[in-house]
């Protein structure tokens, strides 16, 4: 099947990550169609839409926008009915529900999201403590994480720690490597999470391998051994079974995919720790 595509512009008064990852959602739903994206952030003035609208006229397309000051709003809105460009104020239908709920005006303040907050920081400490506790290298006390990570070797364990810490988890990871053992703090912690993740073993096995070719160093290993590597999820499988530590298999998910699963068992243990 052919493919066909068509320009979306983007254009935000902050850093249009919301935008992209609305439009992106939505672009994926189409088989056989690829958004040609044109990302313009911080747009919040006259100067600043008319170069955006130059680009609009020069390539028409689909319109989503983020924008909160209501005289940039009409002239986009203008502009675009002149090129035939459909245009649509993402967040427009979400204010109009809340403020029918709570009966209430917005304020409109370009990137709120964004504002240097208790929350930013707690984002910023999860993060440092998550670069700080990669790959085994644990704290002294792990109930100062919130989530621990782990699975064998290359079941994503340290990208879905940095996804975590970005919605402000400090999480730590930990290699399950055969015949090294387990530390104690991660059989006796009673605060952090633990979750193993697991993936079939072929799949284990063609990552390895990329890496090694990577790497140019030679797959003639147990590392890249069918046998040897089921072996080592039949490893973890039975460890995480042991201390009832919830699984997930990330196999077929993405990093987002995982995450989420997290986030959702850590809301869990967290009203189970606090009603103890």
């Amino acid at each position: 099947m052919s493919r066909s595509y068509f320009h979306l512009h983007l254009v935000s008064d902050s850093t249009g990550e919301t935008l992209i990852n609305v439009g992106r959602a939505a672009a994926a739903q189409y088989e056989g169609v690829s958004a040609i994206e044109h990302v313009y952030p911080l747009v919040r003035s006259r100067a600043q839409l008319e170069r955006v609208i130059s680009e609009i006229q020069a390539a028409p397309g689909l319109v989503l926008y983020t924008l909160v000051d209501q005289e940039l709003i009409a002239r986009l809105d203008e502009a675009c009915r002149e090129t035939g460009s459909p245009t649509l104020n993402v967040l427009q239908p979400v204010h109009a529900l809340l403020r029918s709920y709570l009966g209430a005006d917005s304020t409109a303040r370009p990137g709120a999201q964004h504002m240097l907050n208790a929350e930013y920081f707690k984002r910023i400490d999860a993060m440092n403590f998550t670069l700080a506790h990669d790959d085994g290298n644990l704290p002294p006390d792990l109930d100062e994480a919130d989530v621990v990570l782990v699975g064998v070797s290359r079941t994503s364990k340290t990208p879905t720690s940095i996804y975590l810490a970005n919605r402000g988890l400090k999480t730590a990871n930990f290699p399950l490597v055969p015949s090294m053992p387990l530390p104690a703090s991660l059989a006796n912690t009673r605060k952090a999470l633990i979750v193993g993740l697991i993936a079939s073993p072929e799949r284990i096995v063609h990552i390895r391998q990329n890496r090694l070719l990577s790497l140019k160093a030679d797959d003639n290993s147990m590392y890249v051994d069918r046998s040897a590597v089921a072996d080592e999820v039949a490893a973890s499988r039975k460890l995480c079974a042991k201390y009832r530590w919830p699984t997930i298999d990330v196999t077929r998910r993405s990093i987002e995919e995982t995450a989420a699963a997290i986030l959702d068992l850590y809301r869990e243990h967290r009203l189970k720790f606090i009603a103890t």
